[in-house]
């Protein structure tokens, strides 16, 4: 259990060019905190304490923002980047190496019952503010857009945008390791943009046919 702790530090500096010092990381950083306590919490949520565990998860979501049910199973090197807001079901799987930023939700559809909550695979990352919503998979080494809802299974080696969830990159096209939101394509601004091509086309087509019809008068 030591080890995997400070696994959950020496990710923190991997990922955040922010951090200066152990001493800073492990008192001032909110994931951190809310990682280590979900260990706590599940350990004592597979012993079938579950008041223990579930009062262990709710204390951490009141001092980090951050809700994680203890019955969620969570991999290796998990970070949770400024993380107030993420909230992570029950019945969620995380593999190793996956980042999280602020306000996502790992959540379930309705009030179905066995898995009801997402599997993340091994390295993926979601960015701020994404829902990834019901049993569904996200694959190895994909990452989920800023803001995107998430309503299917996931291919590895992809990057999904939008609202719901469309896959804009996948297998063949190299995907950067540090997400830039600011850069990642929108298929609902392009969808809108072609839409709008279209509008412009049939009103200089329409434009046409009245000046013609004028010409013949």
């Amino acid at each position: 259990m030591l080890g995997i702790f400070k696994e959950d530090i020496d990710v923190i500096f991997d990922q955040d060019p922010a951090a200066r010092s152990y001493f800073e990381v492990i008192l001032t950083y909110s994931g951190l905190h809310a990682v280590w306590s979900h260990r706590i919490a599940h350990a004592l949520f597979k012993r079938k304490l579950y008041f223990l565990a579930r009062a262990t998860s709710q204390i951490s979501r009141f001092f980090t923002g951050i809700e994680i049910h203890p019955g969620a199973k969570i991999g290796r090197r998990f970070f949770i980047d400024h993380g107030m807001g993420v909230v992570v079901g029950e019945t969620c799987e995380i593999g190793d190496n996956v980042t999280i930023y602020q306000g996502v939700t790992l959540g379930g559809t309705g009030k179905e019952k066995g898995k009801r909550h997402p599997t993340l695979e091994s390295n993926v990352l979601i960015a701020a503010g994404a829902k990834v919503l019901g049993s569904i998979t996200v694959g190895e080494n994909s990452k989920i857009g800023a803001g995107s809802v998430v309503l299917k299974d996931v291919p590895n080696n992809s990057t999904v945008v939008g609202i719901p969830g469309k896959v804009v990159v996948k297998d063949g096209v190299r995907v950067k390791q540090d997400l830039n939101h600011s850069d990642l394509p929108d298929p609902v601004a392009d969808r809108c943009e072609e839409m709008q091509r279209e509008i412009d086309q049939l009103r200089e087509q329409i434009e046409t046919e009245e000046r013609g019809l004028k010409h013949e008068h």
